[in-house]
């Protein structure tokens, strides 16, 4: 059996100083809105670059396909 002790009014409020908020970080870019750090702004825009697509594209480039999404679709839904 585990021994209870009460916990003083100090130990709680010394465990408790780590329990506040604090405000995000946010960063401006280059058009001058605010986003937060280390992510794409609304845009999609990370780093100066869009990062917002189609994944079914970007694995099409990645592979060297010249295949459409149209023809990917239609095998789709043949099977």
């Amino acid at each position: 059996m585990v021994v209870r002790m009460r916990h003083t009014r100090a130990h709680t409020k010394n465990r408790r100083s780590h329990h506040a908020l604090t405000n995000p970080t946010l960063s401006k870019d280059a058009s001058g809105t605010l986003h937060v750090r280390h992510r794409a702004n609304l845009d999609g825009v990370y780093k100066g670059r869009s990062v917002t697509g189609d994944p079914v594209k970007k694995v099409l480039k990645k592979q060297g396909k010249k295949a459409s999404v149209k023809k990917v679709a239609k095998k789709k839904a043949k099977k």
